[in-house]
């Protein structure tokens, strides 16, 4: 199978680089990781931060490298005030919180012939419940909110949760699951919580970033070795 892994920053997916031997192939701009893992073809790229970075990458992994299945990978802030730095969370449907055409009548996040909420691929959530299980890992569902914006301010992390039910927010992730859902490309959405997305969260952010990244890759890695 062509497993792509999918991280928005080099730090959330440098300890793969570390664990698989791969080849190097710049492509549009970017760089992808080319390795051999089992049975496995990986695919593996850091995006760069945002939406249309991350929509661009996913969707080159699948049409030029042949993707079968995505991974993405990475940090988030916490919305849902249960979440603390370094719980791990999948997506069970992501929204883009910074899309609005309401002054149409549409609701928040929606574009004609889109829909507010992409939902992530059920079978894959699946295996990685049972993956956590195995891990002893407390992997717990959230509503990904998605927008070209660091949150570090309450009264925008409390309009986010308001408008979209939110348990997390990024900048990425609702893009992904776009783009795959375009292209037919099941998809899973893994986020270890760096800040809680309110004030002071860029001070956070910078702490916990590199040790969040590995809590992700370390449930990634055996996520692949689940497929």
């Amino acid at each position: 199978m062509k497993i792509a892994i999918l991280g928005a920053m080099i730090e959330e997916i440098e300890p793969l680089l570390a664990l698989y031997e791969h080849e190097t192939v710049e492509f549009g701009g970017n760089k992808f990781y080319l390795a051999k893992h089992k049975n496995h073809e990986l695919i593996i790229a850091y995006s760069k931060i945002g939406k249309v970075n991350s929509a661009l990458t996913a969707a080159v992994m699948t049409l030029k490298f042949g993707a079968e299945i995505l991974l993405f990978t990475g940090v988030a802030g916490a919305v849902n005030e249960s979440l603390k730095i370094g719980d791990l969370v999948y997506a069970t449907k992501a929204a883009q919180h910074d899309l609005d055409i309401s002054a149409f009548g549409h609701p928040l996040g929606f574009v004609p012939g889109g829909k507010v909420f992409v939902e992530s691929d059920a079978k894959l959530n699946k295996i990685a419940l049972e993956v956590a299980a195995n891990l002893g890992v407390n992997l717990r569902p959230a509503v990904i909110a998605s927008g070209d914006q660091f949150i570090c301010d309450e009264a925008k992390k409390s309009w986010i949760k308001e408008n979209f039910s939110a348990d997390i927010v990024e900048m990425e992730g609702a893009s992904v699951a776009v783009a795959c859902d375009s292209l037919g490309i099941p998809f899973f959405i893994l986020r270890s919580i760096s800040d809680s997305a309110g004030e002071k969260a860029e001070f956070d952010f910078d702490e916990f970033l590199v040790e969040s990244a590995k809590i992700s890759l370390n449930f990634i890695s055996n996520l692949v070795e689940k497929l």
